[in-house]
């Protein structure tokens, strides 16, 4: 599974989480005004929240808003129509069945990948062995 946790779950968020959804409700220019705040009294603050913004793209883009903050998770809750609400869980279901399978895949994968480079790393090291005891020998 993914080591990332769904935003709709409700575990205890750190201070810098905290302070980034803090920010992003504010909006881009909460981000600006932190920046220049930063620069003004410690400047790799303002330095680090320049980057910040530049690596997670608030900088250019047209809101610092993300989708489920604005949406309020509307994916999540029932529409009131219960052959859609149905048909919605439905499709949740089996795409999470479908993630895990290739998960699961993808683990197979790299699990034979890994044994296969073991066993190259195995017989290499036995036939140095056996060319090291044959000069020995000699």
């Amino acid at each position: 599974m993914s080591t990332l946790a769904p935003a709709y779950t409700s575990q205890p968020q750190g201070w810098f989480a905290r302070s980034e959804a803090w920010l992003d409700s504010k909006g881009k220019g909460a981000w600006i005004a932190a920046m220049v705040l930063g620069f003004i009294f410690v400047w790799p603050v303002g330095l680090a929240v320049l980057f910040y913004m530049i690596w997670s793209k608030r900088m250019f883009s047209r809101s610092c808003r993300t989708s489920s903050a604005r949406h309020g998770f509307s994916a999540m809750r029932p529409s009131g129509n219960t052959a859609f609400d149905a048909y919605k869980e439905d499709t949740l279901r089996r795409l999470e069945d479908e993630q895990s399978s290739f998960e699961d895949f993808l683990q197979r994968l790299r699990d034979a990948k890994d044994k296969a480079e073991f066993d190259e790393f195995m017989d290499d090291r036995a036939t140095a062995t056996a060319s090291s005891k044959e000069t020995e020998d000699a």
